[in-house]
């Protein structure tokens, strides 16, 4: 890896900071204090500190996972992240995210500001977690080499079809589908799909996100955030959709709607995110940045599924990374030296 490659990063989403990652603000980006000050600043008085939360001695379900927190120390750790990059390495060639991890994307590419950025993520997770209903529960798609398995699709889209409560495609996550229900569809997908290891999971904390249900915080978030907070990104973004945002030629009434609209109440298709950025930028490698280690599998699930550069399977991928990781997840300490200057 001594040659400068493309890289494509990639955001993290909701989740992502469990009691592993306590202390990775501390540990990695204790030394950005632009970082904790943006983020802070746009906090409410009653809101902790994100370097409390990170420094607390034992991780708390309860503090560290409703919206509010969770959301501004994700985004805090990815743009630390981003920031280490070695930027001598690696010319970025566009960004995209899971989710929550669009609003990091934006701030990455310039297309918000830190501060802005930061203002963005505390309104939206606090509004979520003060009015989201309904919840998330995951389930695969795939077997146990990351290929399609047509018994399962067909289960979800059983699950889907069933009229059993409201219940929709949350998020296209590689090799799992997110459900959002209310609680009658929560219940149903809980005791009808079947049962694979943790599968059906229900996240903790999580409302029906990218669903109709979440219209209402849609409107309360466009009453506080304006267009006004975009601009012009420098580098290529990639959306929940595909769609591609290329610098110097957003719109920025619709960069806004679909941020503050599709965004938050329709289906984000991060598979579709991945498909995209392999098939218009060919990087060489993924970068996924911190917190969490979850996010690697879905960007491999989502390029096998393609057929990307010959990826076949999970062992096919495996061996792949063992010889030249082309997915570096940042939360990884064995991957993540490969991103930083040394």
């Amino acid at each position: 890896m001594s040659q400068k490659q493309t890289a494509v990063v990639i955001c993290p989403g909701r989740g992502t900071y469990g009691a592993g990652e306590l202390g990775y603000l501390k540990k990695h980006h204790g030394d950005k204090p632009a970082i904790l000050s943006a983020v802070d600043t746009g906090r409410a008085d009653d809101q902790i500190r994100i370097a409390d939360l990170d420094s607390q001695s034992t991780f708390k379900a309860d503090l560290h996972l409703p919206g509010d927190n969770a959301s501004a120390l994700i985004y805090g750790c990815a743009l630390g992240d981003f920031q280490s990059i070695d930027r001598d390495r690696f010319d970025i060639v566009g960004v995209t995210g899971n989710s929550l991890g669009w609003y990091m994307a934006l701030a990455c590419a310039g297309a918000v500001s830190l501060d802005d950025g930061a203002r963005i993520v505390n309104t939206t997770g606090r509004l979520m977690h003060e009015r989201a209903t309904g919840g998330q529960v995951v389930f695969p798609v795939v077997d146990e080499d990351w290929n399609a398995s047509a018994e399962n699709i067909a289960q979800v889209k059983a699950a889907l079809g069933s009229g059993k409560g409201e219940i929709s495609a949350s998020i296209k996550l590689g090799g799992m589908m997110v459900f959002a229900a209310d609680e009658a569809g929560l219940n149903h997908l809980m005791t009808t799909l079947p049962k694979m290891g943790v599968f059906p999971m229900r996240l903790p904390y999580h409302g029906a996100f990218h669903s109709e249900a979440m219209s209402p915080i849609a409107e309360a978030a466009r009453q506080v955030l304006k267009p006004d907070v975009f601009s012009q990104p420098a580098i290529p973004m990639i959306d929940g959709r595909g769609a591609i945002y290329t610098p110097g030629a957003v719109y920025i009434d619709a960069l806004y709607d679909y941020t503050f609209g599709h965004q938050i109440t329709q289906t984000y298709d991060f598979t579709r995110a991945i498909e995209i950025c392999a098939q218009e930028f060919a990087p060489d490698v993924y970068i996924v940045l911190g917190p969490g280690t979850t996010l690697g599998a879905p960007v491999a699930q989502s390029l096998i599924g393609l057929g990307w550069d010959g990826l076949s399977g999970k062992e096919n991928f495996k061996a792949r990374q063992n010889a030249d990781p082309i997915v570096l997840s940042m939360g990884l300490p064995s991957q993540r030296k490969f991103a930083i200057k040394e």
